[in-house]
């Protein structure tokens, strides 16, 4: 079993940035799709994005141009890079991972590990 820690969340103002981690471990592969759901006060879990373990992403067209996602495999890790953040960003953030391609792996279904989430607060 992979095991996977999130990191980073924290309160921040519109228009401001944040950069989470997601640090790996356990029975750890990169050849594992990476991906980041959020999870906002009585919203579904939400899709963000995905990268492959060559570095390929796909991102949810609300979070597409603000936010990057980019992996370290030799440090197993996975950075979510948010900037130009807005209140409707505020959520739960989780890191998950999957052994399908990037570009077919946007449901909480089609992943197998789950972090436990880093709260990410955005005001006005």
């Amino acid at each position: 079993q992979v095991q996977l820690v999130e990191s980073g969340g924290g309160l921040v103002q519109v228009g401001g940035s944040l950069r989470l981690s997601c640090a790996a471990s356990g029975r750890t592969s990169s050849t594992y799709t990476m991906g980041w759901f959020r999870q906002a006060p009585g919203k579904e879990r939400e899709f963000v994005g995905t990268i492959s373990w060559s570095g390929s992403t796909y991102y949810a067209d609300s979070v597409k141009g603000r936010f990057t996602i980019s992996r370290d495999n030799a440090k197993n890790t996975v950075v979510l890079q948010m900037n130009s953040l807005k209140p409707e960003d505020t959520a739960v953030y989780y890191c998950a991972a999957t052994t399908r391609p990037y570009f077919a792996a946007n449901y909480e279904g089609d992943f197998h590990a789950w972090g436990q989430g880093t709260q990410v607060t955005v005001s006005s």
